[in-house]
């Protein structure tokens, strides 16, 4: 009896991914976002060191994710979701560059010779802060940024207003030997170069996730009813905190909802004032007109906007007590009441002399005391 086993054909294997097209990477000290060609062969994963080609010159990146033509990988978007991500982020004003290649993986002597770069930064930052003494100009050296090979050195500077800075970028070429530029910098990407931590324990939202830094009103802090102590709510660039600005549209959202003071509403008791209101636990403080008061949450208030009470002369009353007479009022303490002063003298009256005054004008003496006294004081 003869066997025959048939071998079952295998599957096929699957087909390799499609190499992506571009490389979302980070770069720079001020955290900027690229997308730039990819020319590597082979597979790299998310946090790879690259070595790559950018506006600047020859640089050390970070990969962040690659952009698919479908997305389907679990690290990849698609590039609608990039634009996307771009536009909800600050538009026109995020910081992103299409123009760059990726060059290779970086290796541990592309890291090593960083390294030496950035350890001679101590040095270059104070020597350039005193040739800022030395040429006396108004500006504050920040940071110094090393690119890959020493092509070129980044000082990034503080300053009010516009600065000439040409004599100290000859001093600096010389000192360093190569190519420099001079970028100014404002108060809170100054706190995005140097800052590390702030007061909530957490990293500085300017040095960890934002990329536009854009100006935060008082009014925020108003409508949050944040303590207006420029100390508490300022952050380490001494501007107001960038976290005023995270919940501002939904305080603003939930004040909308809240009926507005001095007008009139309906709850479950009757017509009432309304006084104030609590955005966040949407609280209303309303006075009825028998004048006691009460907190009714927004969803017991059955009518808004009610017509107000009419006055005897037909005018509409506008607040509280509008059209209600004052008491009246004490007069102040060491004063004589209205209608309780003392009248004048009649004209015809004399003047009289106060007190014992002679004719004169002079007041008379007491005898003076010539230290004598009378030994018989009894006798004539």
């Amino acid at each position: 009896m003869t066997i025959s086993l048939e071998l079952m054909p295998l599957d096929p294997p699957p087909a390799e991914p499609e190499r992506p097209k571009t490389m979302v990477v980070r770069y720079g000290y001020l955290l900027a976002i690229g997308e730039f060609e990819n020319g590597l062969n082979g597979k790299v994963g998310c946090g790879t060191k690259l070595v790559a080609r950018t506006p600047r010159g020859t640089e050390i990146v970070e990969m962040l994710t690659t952009v698919c033509g479908n997305g389907g990988c679990g690290k990849s978007i698609t590039r609608d979701k990039l634009l996307d991500y771009i536009a909800n982020s600050g538009g026109d004003e995020y910081p992103f560059a299409n123009s760059g290649r990726i060059l290779r993986v970086a290796t541990t002597s592309d890291l090593a010779e960083q390294q030496k770069l950035d350890e001679q930064k101590p040095e270059h930052l104070s020597l350039a802060r005193e040739m800022v003494g030395h040429h006396q100009l108004a500006m504050k050296m920040v940071e110094v940024e090393y690119l890959l090979g020493r092509e070129r050195v980044i000082f990034y500077f503080h300053a009010e207003g516009r600065v000439d800075f040409r004599g100290l970028v000859r001093d600096l070429a010389s000192m360093v030997h190569t190519r420099i530029d001079l970028r100014q910098v404002g108060a809170r990407d100054e706190a995005r170069l140097i800052a590390d931590y702030e007061k909530c324990g957490q990293h500085c939202c300017c040095k960890h996730f934002l990329k536009v830094l854009t100006p935060v009103s008082m009014k925020a802090a108003k409508t949050q009813k944040a303590t207006l102590d420029t100390a508490k709510i300022s952050g380490r660039c001494g501007r107001l905190m960038c976290c005023l600005r995270y919940e501002d549209q939904t305080y603003e959202d939930l004040k909308a909802k809240l009926p507005r003071r001095n007008t009139r509403v309906k709850t479950e008791v009757g017509e009432a004032w309304v006084m104030d209101g609590q955005i966040l636990t949407q609280l209303v403080l309303v006075q009825y007109d028998d004048g006691k008061q009460a907190a009714v949450p927004m969803e017991h208030i059955t009518a808004f906007n009610l017509p107000r009470p009419k006055l005897p002369t037909g005018r509409e009353m506008q607040f509280p007590g509008d059209g209600v007479a004052p008491p009246p009022s004490r007069p102040p303490r060491g004063r004589p009441a209205p209608g309780n002063t003392r009248p004048p003298p009649p004209a015809n009256r004399a003047p009289q002399p106060p007190g014992n005054i002679s004719g004169n004008g002079h007041r008379p003496q007491p005898p003076r005391d010539n230290g004598t006294a009378d030994e018989n004081p009894g006798q004539p």
